[in-house]
């Protein structure tokens, strides 16, 4: 994983503990010596926020609920919000009636190979209408 930043707010200090060698499959987010760690912690504690980590598996369910729910195929960093979102609402950080906006902007076409390995392969249709209504009648997630 790669989260200084929360590691920081959770043990209530603002000294950002570098990550030698982040491991994540959200490449975009794994910066291990954030150089605004520290402003960042600040803002979270003024602003009366949170912070979460979550796994690499919790990412890629977060990929997929977004892509099952919403239909947006979103990159890893994506998913981290989807599922750090999931997280807050199974704490009761985030209540269930709150209105809450989660920014998802990164297409999962530029990193499509993160999910290579953690989704079902897509079915083939011959061009016919019976091959067709079988496949639209398949479950696909």
């Amino acid at each position: 994983g790669c989260s200084p930043v929360v590691k920081a707010f959770k043990s209530g200090t603002e000294d950002i503990h570098p990550v030698e060698m982040p491991r994540t499959l959200a490449k975009s987010l794994a910066i291990g010596d954030p150089g605004d760690g520290v402003y960042a912690v600040r803002r979270i504690k003024e602003s009366g926020g949170v912070a979460e980590s979550v796994s690499d598996e919790e990412i890629l369910e977060g990929i997929k609920l977004l892509a099952k729910t919403e239909g947006i195929f979103s990159e890893p960093a994506g998913g981290v919000t989807i599922a750090v979102l999931k997280k807050l609402l199974e704490s009761g950080d985030i209540l269930k009636d709150e209105i809450v906006v989660c920014y998802v902007t990164g297409n999962g076409l530029k990193t499509a190979e993160v999910l290579l390995n953690s989704i079902q392969k897509p079915i083939e249709v011959e061009p016919t209408l019976g091959s067709l209504s079988k496949a639209l009648a398949f479950k696909v997630i």
